[in-house]
């Protein structure tokens, strides 16, 4: 899912306080901004160097790991299977306490399931027609020739029972009524249906699994059990996806839509216009940009006419035509060319009124059908899943902002909506599901410790429920911080006035030092109009070569305290500097980290919005850059085909201008180098946190990213071969933790709250760990899943170490919900949108919001980043 800020469900947000205030309202002016970003930066002149640093790391001796890089070799490396780790132990660290998880436990009987294969005829691509085929088929012969058994059906071609059918293959005839014909002539449509058996599932088989007997997952057996436990909810409820959806639930979101997810309203087509178009007067013709609007959002929608009670026919509609309602002809019967209007007027006395907007479309362009829209009504539970507005976003995540005790209440009713104990399905199947939230261990790991810089009062810090601030607390900064001023650009002057700082700098920097010269930071107020914060990072990061920090004019007027010190906290990171950082770490105390050279990487691949089916997907890899210390990153990011989630850039290879051979490179090869040049040494030890992989996609991504990675390191020297920990991270899931005896002020588990039992894997090495604390509705844990493990950590080792990364992302002065590499990786890749959208489209992109339509379109490639914007953390 995307960073949100304000929800607990989301990544945690948010700043420190203290320092000088100015009171709510006031002018602020530009010295003021200065003096705060002052403070807190230690800004020195660039010609002097700061005599404050932090404490120096430990000295140890130096690790018998890898041989010196040497120059490229292409050479393969040798084939390795990649194997998913056993759990090693589970975590001990930490108090103990129990908490609830939206799971219910469930007793299985001894009935082995059989699983058979059906094939209609003939096929039909809606799962609710083949429903209905394989309901009235038991409806008829569920005594007779299926021996008693009610059988389970997926929709598609897996038919499911508690023990064997009288047969091993059988056709039936099954004949349903075409309810799209009027009533008195209505035709059955005939089907045939084959069904053949497949497989027996071994309970048995299932129970060793659940119980760590047995590594190898039963999946018949649990995709049986999943059919059984969704049979009756499909009934009931609107399905979308994994989901079911009850109009009770629903909330209006505005401009026709509902929230579930969200839906399509049932309602009139023009009603819905009406709300999508508000203001609009429908005795006048639409203009052609709102035409292609109507045209957009209803393609794809399924309506049904009432102007004919007796026959209420359903169309998917294709369009909307290019002629308004009045100037529309068409051949009816005996070859004579009749107009729309008067068709309605003469065969149904109706008289249309919307004569100057469009019609919309059904069937082929060969033969369209023309639906007037008065005459059309938008059939019900119609999944809206384009692009919303900022406003119905708000909408939506205010309605599902629920708290920690609310949320657990209605999880509870739901199931009981179920009433699995009187389940028909279930109890065929002997299945019995627990009334209550199953009770989960739990333990809360402490926070750390945080260092500042010595020159503050403070110069160590002990969050307390996930948060601190910055009174008496100084940063670490880059002695290097040229700041250059600009006006507040006009959206259209935007360009021009880029170029103009970008010249008069370069002509004040004339005579300092060339290194100092490439740091710049462009602080810019934004213009009110939209469109400009793209184009700005576009510019500056691609063109110019300068870092920017942009601030809204409402906030820079309101001169408020935290909004300095966040702004404090970006600035100083993006040239260089460093906010915080564990004092574990300075003292070499960070199992598997601190002990040898360590580098960790995040990597996210973000898709594109709602129909843009031909913009790419993007990759991006961020490393760290420092060690002991761990906090300063490098992101790089490239485009890849249209919804690929491999991410296809991590080792290419090329042929070297120079040397004319094939070298290899990729984002793994630079980081890596890039790791050896800040440090002195290449990494002896890699933890790659990689986001944005659902289950179903383990083993690809493994095999994939992990066989890129070991081609990587190969290709800079054949004895280089680094151990790496390869872990999962996710957010998209639906585990939710209630507390029973240890919560924050907003009712969630405190930060720092760990399960790894019960709700788990049973033999893999996998844990929940919620390490922000909730703000609003309910915290959603992060699910990190180990598939590779070279490093041999131990439980508490990855979840302690994982924990405490939380703390230091540099944003805010909060713990975070997601580790921040992988946090970073996901701004540096929403960030490398902006530079492939199209000009004045300010709308933030947000993940997972893609259309599933491949496209094979060849990539639009990314504008390069300049090196020296590269080398900071740019995407903060």
């Amino acid at each position: 899912m995307s960073g949100r800020s304000g929800g607990g469900g989301g990544r945690g947000r948010g700043g420190g306080s203290g320092g000088r205030s100015t009171p709510p309202g006031a002018p602020i002016s530009p010295a003021t901004i200065a003096g705060e970003v002052e403070t807190k930066l230690s800004i020195t002149d660039p010609g002097e160097s700061s005599s404050h640093s932090l404490a120096p790391p430990l000295q140890t001796p130096p690790p018998q790991i890898v041989a010196p890089v040497t120059e490229n070799r292409t050479d393969p490396p040798p084939q390795v299977t990649y194997r998913v780790p056993a759990r090693p132990g589970f975590g001990t660290f930490g108090t103990k306490c129990l908490v609830r998880a939206n799971h219910f436990l469930v007793q299985l009987s001894d009935k082995d399931l059989h699983h058979y294969n059906v094939a209609i005829t003939p096929e039909v691509a809606s799962k609710g027609i083949n429903r209905a085929v394989i309901t009235e088929l038991v409806n008829l012969h569920r005594e007779s020739y299926l021996g008693g058994r009610l059988p389970v059906y997926d929709g598609m071609k897996g038919l499911y029972t508690a023990g064997p059918l009288p047969f091993n293959s059988k056709e039936f005839v099954i004949k349903l009524p075409d309810k799209n014909e009027k009533a008195g002539l209505r035709k059955d449509r005939e089907f045939k249906v084959t069904i053949k058996m497949a497989s027996r599932a071994d309970m048995h088989n299932l129970r060793q699994f659940l119980q760590g007997r047995r590594m190898d997952v039963p999946q018949v057996a649990i995709q049986a059990l999943d059919i059984v436990l969704r049979q009756s909810p499909s009934n009931m409820f609107t399905i979308v996806g994994r989901s079911f959806f009850t109009p009770e639930q629903r909330g209006d979101i505005g401009d026709g839509y509902i929230s579930a997810t969200s839906f399509f309203k049932p309602i009139m087509v023009t009603k819905f216009l009406s709300e999508f178009l508000p203001g609009k007067d429908i005795s006048r013709p639409l203009t052609e940009a709102d035409r292609l609007k109507i045209k957009k959002v209803l393609r794809g929608l399924m309506v049904e006419t009432t102007h004919n009670v007796e026959c209420r026919r359903r169309y998917r509609i294709t369009g909307v035509t290019t002629q308004p309602l009045n100037q529309l002809m068409f051949m009816a019967e005996k070859d004579e060319r009749v107009s729309v209007v008067e068709y309605f007027k003469k065969k149904y006395n109706r008289m249309l009124e919307l004569l100057y907007w469009p019609c919309l479309l059904a069937g082929s362009e060969s033969r369209p059908t023309y639906l007037p829209m008065e005459v059309c009504k938008i059939t019900d539970s119609q999944r809206y899943s384009k692009k919303l507005s900022e406003r119905q976003i708000r909408e939506i995540l205010t309605a599902t902002c629920i708290k920690p005790r609310e949320r657990e209440e209605q999880t509870i009713k739901v199931a009981n909506t179920n009433r699995y104990k009187n389940d028909e399905y279930a109890v065929e199947f002997g299945i019995a599901v627990m009334d209550n939230l199953a009770p989960v261990e739990a333990r809360v790991l402490p926070s750390p410790k945080l260092r500042y810089h010595e020159t503050g009062k403070e110069s160590t810090c002990c969050p307390s429920v996930g948060q601190w601030n910055m009174i008496k607390k100084v940063f670490n900064p880059n002695p290097v911080l040229p700041i250059v001023s600009c006006p507040s650009p006009r959206a259209n002057d935007v360009e021009k006035v880029l170029m103009d700082v970008h010249n008069i700098s370069n002509a004040k920097m004339a005579g300092k030092d060339s290194k100092n010269r490439l740091i710049l930071l462009l602080i810019i107020i934004l213009p009110e109009a939209r469109g400009s914060y793209g184009k700005i990072k576009k510019i500056c990061e691609t063109e110019l070569g300068i870092i920017s920090q942009c601030c809204l004019p409402k906030n820079v007027r309101k001169g408020n305290k935290q909004f300095l010190e966040n702004v404090a906290l970006k600035i100083n990171v993006k040239v260089g500097g460093r906010n915080t950082v564990l004092d574990d770490a300075l003292h070499r105390r960070i199992p598997l980290v601190t002990d040898v050279e360590t580098i960790i990487f995040g990597a996210d691949v973000t898709h594109p919005q709602p129909g843009e089916d031909s913009s790419p997907s993007i990759a991006a890899v961020v490393a760290s850059m420092d060690w002991p210390e761990v906090t300063k990153y490098r992101g790089l990011v490239s485009a890849q085909h249209h919804r690929k989630e491999i991410i296809e850039d991590l080792y290419t290879e090329y042929v070297h201008p120079q040397k004319g051979r094939t070298v290899g490179g990729g984002m793994i090869v630079e980081l890596l180098k890039a790791f050896h040049k800040s440090v002195g040494r290449p990494p002896q030890r890699i933890i790659f946190y990689r986001d944005g992989v659902s289950e179903g996609q383990f083993n690809r991504v493994l095999l994939d990213e992990m066989s890129a990675i070991r081609q990587a390191c190969h290709s800079i020297d054949h004895n280089y071969r680094p151990p790496v920990t390869f872990v999962v991270v996710q957010k998209r899931h639906h585990t939710r933790l209630f507390p029973v005896n240890m919560k924050d002020k907003s009712e969630n588990i405190l930060p720092g709250t760990v399960v790894d039992r019960t709700i788990c894997h049973p033999t893999q090495f996998d844990f929940y760990l919620c390490s922000h604390a909730g703000i609003k509705g309910t915290s959603r844990p992060t699910h990190y899943h180990v598939l590779y493990d070279e490093n041999r950590f131990t439980a508490d080792a990855l979840q302690v170490l994982t924990n405490n990364l939380c703390y230091t992302y540099a944003r805010c002065t909060r713990s975070v919900s997601v580790v921040p590499p992988a946090y970073y990786a996901h701004h540096a890749a929403f960030r490398a949108r902006y530079y492939i959208e199209s000009e004045g489209n300010d709308a933030i992109p947000r993940a997972g919001m893609a259309n599933t339509r491949e496209q094979n379109t060849e990539v639009r490639s990314l504008p390069r980043i300049q090196d020296n914007v590269k080398e900071l953390m740019y995407f903060i």
